[in-house]
């Protein structure tokens, strides 16, 4: 290994030893290369791709004569070559292209590693996912034996927005921001698909002008510039260029009659945002997403994404609870240790939002059986026909990521919170 604390070293090395550096390094001038042959620090090669045999054997190889004029040429390889030391040598050097080592990795944060949101390109492109049949109104209808409690009744809530968000892979969603009675949580709707459209949203509001209903997302087909009503003409096409808008909007119905893909979920700062490999929250939002935008789910899709950090417990408390993880209690255990139940969160919200959204039938992306009763509010005013399991990449071979401290959470709900999902290794 190079020493590369400043400091005298042995005559000999110096005359005999100089490693090379690569080539994307600007060239020394003449005073560098005169003081380097005094040995104050020794020359590495920091490339990425440099391996500890390749500088061994460059720290025992003679250095090459250094000519009194060397020749740079330009990126192509041909025409005029210039000394390094003049401004026409570094503009040569610069204009050729890095190495590879120096390029932009695929993965940037804050994606999940092994997916991309949505429509992933990482992971191998699957069929529409299958799912389960459940039936809450019988003990065998694939949902547990536990019953939670449920409210006992529904909260109010209302679409206040919705706004067209173009992603990152091409898919389009519309998301959608509620208020309700119950808290001043901002929760959200993200919706896959133009066949879904809020009730609360589309209703007329007293004094409102067609400008109000566009800014606040009450409009059908797609806005453009100039757009002045929001609803349809009389012939039944959006008031807008035909080339401008897909087919006509239809609200609460599907093409074929399927229930749309529901994902049921709760705000996890540390796994979708920190990159915490102490869940697998990011991963199933990701995937989650990347389901409902395949071509192949003509139903649409729904995220609801309720603000209940830690399982209901707040993003302060959670924190402590990885402390006491990392003194040897699992995700159970440390909530109760901080007085807290092992989940505190509440589906009614859900319920009603997705009412307001025109669903009665869904298919529930979960691997939690009181999550299927608890969306089905009080009076089953949501009926789950499906439950599609949320199995973690990594243990399908499909990408992902393994960390001692995710596989042990999932076990953990498994084992003590009964979620449904298959313990067995990933097939090869």
């Amino acid at each position: 290994m190079p020493n590369l604390v400043a400091g005298p070293r042995p005559a000999a090395a110096a005359d005999t030893t100089q490693l090379q550096l690569p080539s994307f390094y600007s060239p020394k001038n003449a005073a560098t290369q005169a003081g380097s042959e005094n040995g104050d620090v020794e020359n590495a090669d920091l490339s990425v791709s440099a391996t500890a045999s390749a500088v061994a054997s460059a720290a025992e190889a003679p250095a090459p004569p250094l000519s009194p004029s060397p020749s740079y040429s330009n990126a192509q390889g041909n025409g005029p070559s210039y000394p390094p030391s003049t401004p026409l040598g570094l503009l040569a050097q610069l204009s050729q292209p890095p190495p590879s080592s120096l390029l932009s990795p695929a993965f940037t944060p804050p994606a999940t590693p092994g997916t991309v949101t949505p429509g992933g390109t990482i992971a191998p492109p699957l069929s529409e996912p299958r799912g389960v049949p459940v039936d809450s109104s019988v003990p065998s209808g694939g949902c547990g034996n536990k019953r939670p409690r449920l409210l006992e009744s529904l909260p109010h809530v209302e679409c206040v927005v919705r706004a067209r968000i173009p992603t990152t892979s091409g898919t389009e969603m519309f998301l959608h921001l509620y208020a309700n009675n119950v808290d001043n949580k901002e929760h959200l709707a993200i919706v896959f698909g133009r066949n879904i459209r809020s009730r609360s949203l589309d209703a007329v509001r007293p004094g409102e002008t067609e400008l109000d209903r566009l800014v606040r997302g009450a409009y059908t087909g797609r806005l453009y510039p100039g757009r002045t009503a929001s609803g349809l003409t009389s012939s039944g096409e959006a008031d807008q260029p035909q080339q401008q808008d897909d087919s006509p909007e239809h609200p609460h119905s599907h093409a074929d009659g399927t229930p749309p893909l529901v994902r049921i979920h709760s705000e996890c700062y540390t796994g979708e945002t920190v990159w915490s490999a102490r869940c697998d929250c990011g991963e199933q939002l990701d995937e989650a997403a990347r389901l409902m935008a395949l071509p192949s789910n003509t139903a649409g899709g729904i995220i609801i994404y309720l603000r209940q950090e830690g399982r209901g417990i707040g993003l302060g408390e959670k924190l402590k609870a990885y402390n006491l993880q990392d003194l040897g209690n699992d995700t159970v255990e440390a909530n109760l240790l901080l007085r807290h139940p092992a989940d505190a969160r509440s589906y009614g919200l859900a319920t009603a939002m997705l009412l307001d959204l025109g669903q009665h039938d869904i298919r529930l992306l979960t691997n939690n059986p009181d999550k299927i009763r608890a969306v089905e509010g009080p009076n089953r005013e949501i009926v789950v026909k499906e439950r599609v399991a949320m199995v973690p990449l990594a243990w399908k071979g499909q990408g992902g990521f393994r960390a001692p401290e995710v596989d042990d959470y999932i076990r953990t709900k498994i084992h003590k919170m009964g979620h449904l999902i298959n313990t067995g290794p990933p097939p090869v």
